[in-house]
C-alpha cells in the first residue's frame, strides 16, 4: 500500500510540474510571435513608403529618347565627322554620302535652266520689238495703199486722155489734117498708159496685201505671248529640276536634327548604305528621364504630376527637381537589373520622373538614379536610403 502511495504522489507531482511548465512556454512563445509581427509590420510599412512620411523612394536609371540619324538618299559614306560622345548642336554637319549620279544631274538640270532662260529672254526681247513695230508697220501699210490708190487714179487719168487724144488724132487723120505717124505716136502713148495704170493696179493689191499683213500685227504679238509664255514654264520647270537635283545633293549631307549627344554609331566611312539606314544614335540631354518600377501595393500612393527628387552619385548633395511624368498601364515581372528592397514583390509599374529644369547634361543615359516621390504635401525632403 505504501508503494501505491508513492506512486500515486509521484504521478500526481509530474502532473504538476508539466501542467506548470505548459503555462510558462505560452508566454515565451507569444513574445517571439509578436517580435515577429512587428519585425514584418515595419518592413511592409517601410515597403509601402509609410516610413518616410509622404516620401516614396524609387530606383533605376537615367534614360533618354535615342534619334536614328540617317541620310536622305543612298551613297557610299565618304566622311564621319563625329564620334561617340561627342556633343553635336542642332544643324551640324555629321557626315556626307557620295552620289556621282546626283551632281551629274544637277550639272545637267543648270545646263538646260540657263538654255531655256536665255530663250525666254530672247523671245521677251523680240515680242517688245514686235509690239514696238506694229504700229509703225500698220501705218506704213496704210499709207502704201493710201499711195498706191493715188497712182493708180493718176495712171487711169493720163490712160482715159491718152484714149481721147487717140481718137481726136485718128480723127483727124481721116481728115487728112495729120498723118499716119501721128495716129500711131498716140497709139503708143495710149498703151504706155495703160501699162502705168496696169503697173499702179499691182502696186495696189500690193499695197491692200501689206495692209492686211500689217493688220496681223496683234495675232502675232499674241502668238508671241504664248510662245514666250511657254518657254518661261519651261525654264519654270528647269528651275525646279534644278531645285529637286540640289536637294537631293543636300539630302547626300547629313546633319544633326538637335542638339545632344552622339551615343551610338553603326557605320564606317567607305561603306554603301541606303536611304533611311542609321548613322549615328543621338540622344537629346535636355530631354532625359529616370525609369524606375514601384510595386503594386504602392500604386495607389502616386498620381501624375507630383513632385520628385532625382539623386545621383556624381552630385550626392545636389537633387534635380523633377515630375512623375508617366505610369505605366500594365504591370509588368521585376527586370532583372532592378534591384528592389523586398524580393518578394514579383509585379512592379514602370514609371518615369522628368526634370523640371535643363540637367544641363549632369543626367547621362544609362547613370543609376534614386528619387523620392512625395504623395503627401507636407511631407519634407529628404535624401533617399542606400
Amino acid at each position: 500500500m505504501a508503494g501505491d502511495v508513492d506512486t500515486i504522489e509521484s504521478t500526481v507531482m509530474d502532473e504538476r510540474e508539466t501542467g506548470a511548465g505548459r503555462r510558462r512556454w505560452p508566454w515565451w512563445l507569444l513574445a517571439l510571435l509578436l517580435l515577429v509581427v512587428a519585425a514584418a509590420a515595419a518592413g511592409w510599412f517601410l515597403l509601402l513608403g509609410g516610413g518616410d512620411a509622404g516620401l516614396l523612394q524609387v530606383n533605376g536609371r537615367i534614360e533618354g529618347d535615342l534619334i536614328a540619324v540617317a541620310p536622305k538618299a543612298s551613297g557610299r559614306v565618304i566622311e564621319l565627322l563625329v564620334r561617340e560622345g561627342d556633343e553635336v548642336r542642332a544643324g551640324q554637319l555629321l557626315a556626307r554620302v557620295e552620289q556621282a549620279s546626283v551632281d551629274a544631274q544637277l550639272t545637267e538640270a543648270q545646263a538646260a535652266q540657263r538654255a531655256l532662260e536665255a530663250s525666254a529672254a530672247a523671245q521677251s526681247a523680240t515680242l517688245a520689238l514686235l509690239r514696238a513695230e506694229t504700229p509703225i508697220q500698220l501705218a506704213s501699210a496704210r499709207a502704201g495703199v493710201q499711195a498706191a490708190q493715188a497712182d493708180l487714179r493718176r495712171a487711169q487719168a493720163a490712160s482715159a486722155q491718152e484714149a481721147r487724144d487717140l481718137e481726136r488724132v485718128r480723127g483727124l487723120a481721116a481728115q487728112g489734117f495729120v498723118g499716119p505717124q501721128a495716129a500711131e505716136k498716140s497709139e503708143l502713148a495710149l498703151h504706155a498708159a495703160q501699162e502705168q495704170e496696169a503697173a499702179a493696179r499691182g502696186a495696189l493689191a500690193r499695197a491692200d496685201e501689206a495692209a492686211r499683213d500689217a493688220q496681223l500685227g496683234p495675232q502675232r504679238i499674241d502668238a508671241r505671248i504664248a510662245e514666250a509664255a511657254a518657254t518661261k514654264a519651261q525654264a519654270e520647270a528647269a528651275a525646279a529640276r534644278v531645285e529637286q537635283a540640289r536637294s537631293q545633293v543636300a539630302d547626300l549631307s547629313v546633319f544633326a536634327p538637335t542638339a545632344g549627344r552622339i551615343s551610338a554609331r553603326y557605320v564606317n566611312a567607305g561603306e554603301v548604305v541606303a536611304a533611311g539606314t542609321p548613322l549615328f544614335g543621338l540622344t537629346d540631354l535636355t530631354r532625359v528621364y529616370l525609369k524606375a518600377y514601384v510595386p503594386e501595393p504602392t500604386l495607389g500612393r502616386i498620381r501624375l504630376g507630383q513632385p520628385a527628387q532625382i539623386w545621383v552619385d556624381a552630385f550626392a548633395d545636389r537633387p534635380f527637381d523633377a515630375r512623375l511624368g508617366y505610369i505605366a498601364s500594365r504591370a509588368e515581372f521585376t527586370p532583372k537589373e532592378v534591384q528592389t528592397r523586398d524580393e518578394r514583390t514579383k509585379l512592379v509599374y514602370e514609371v518615369r520622373l522628368y526634370p523640371v529644369a535643363d540637367p544641363g547634361g549632369k543626367l547621362l543615359p544609362g547613370q543609376p538614379a534614386d528619387a523620392m516621390v512625395r504623395y503627401a504635401d507636407e511631407a519634407a525632403w529628404r535624401p533617399p536610403r542606400h
